[in-house]
Parts: C-alpha cells; structure tokens; sequence
C-alpha cells in the first residue's frame, strides 16, 4: 500500500482575483448602463458601443469597431446591419479601396446622441459619487497603468 498524500490543491479566491473582479464590475456596469439606452432608445449594448465610438473617432470601418470594443465580428456586423437599418448610421464605400466601407454617424445618430449622452454622463456621475475627486482620478491613472502593463505583456508574447 502507498501512501496517499497529495499535495494541497490550487485555489482562486474570486473576491481578489483582479481579472474577474474588473470583468464582474464592467459587466454589471454595462448592464445597468444599458437599461438607459436599451428602454429608451431601444439600442443594445453592441448598437451603444458603436454609436459611441463613431461620435468619439468617425469615419470607422467595422474591423476598427472590432478593435476598439474588443467585440466579434459577427456582433459588429449584427449591430451595424441594425443600426444602418434604422439610418443611425452611415455606410460609405472608400475612393480608394472599394473593399474598405466607412461608417459614420447620420443626422438622426447624432440627434439620437444629442439626447442619450447626457443621460449616460449623468448615471455615471450617480456611479461614481461615492468616490472623492482624488480617488475618481487615482481610478483612472491606475486603470491606464493596467493597460500600459498588460500592452506591455502582449508585446513580450
């Protein structure tokens, strides 16, 4: 007979394990989010996403949403099919490449923004107000230094 003594298992406490709490957070954050423009305007997350990102930096291409949001393909073209649809947004083939397909924001997308940004800045501030303004922006400077860390990981991979 052998002795049965194993080795103490691995174990992940989820309360500090900083990638799921961060992922936990966004999550809900979005969720909670999206109850204004989902009941509102009648926008999904993706639709949301990529509203706000052609109002941060347009013209955009798909792959370049892609990119941005960290969103598949699939629901990139899903939303843009919907909101082209609904003529929030724009399509443009390019001059030079008749592959490249520009999206911009039309009229009615920025009339749409118009109203959904200030609402969106609002619950943010309601999210944010039990933080003091030195902890709002010690927030961001360490969250950018999150980021510059992990670009630095990809670039050692």
């Amino acid at each position: 007979m052998h002795s049965t003594t194993a080795a103490p298992r691995a174990e992940l406490d989820l309360k500090v394990f900083l990638p799921y709490r961060l992922a936990n957070l966004a999550e809900r954050i979005s969720q909670a989010l999206s109850t204004i423009y989902a009941e509102q305007y009648d926008l999904t997350i993706a639709q949301w996403r990529i509203l706000a990102w052609l109002q941060q930096a347009q013209p955009l291409t798909a792959k370049r949403i892609c990119e941005l949001t960290a969103m598949d393909k699939a629901r990139v073209s899903r939303a843009v099919s919907q909101l082209l649809s609904r003529e929030l947004i724009c399509r443009q083939r390019d001059d030079g490449d008749q592959r490249t397909l520009w999206l911009t924001l039309s009229e009615a997308g920025l009339d749409l923004l118009d109203s959904a940004i200030p609402r969106a800045l609002a619950w943010e501030q309601s999210l944010v107000a039990t933080l003091s303004t030195a902890e709002y922006r010690d927030l961001f400077r360490l969250l950018d230094k999150l980021e510059a860390g992990l670009a630095l990981e990809a670039t050692r991979d």
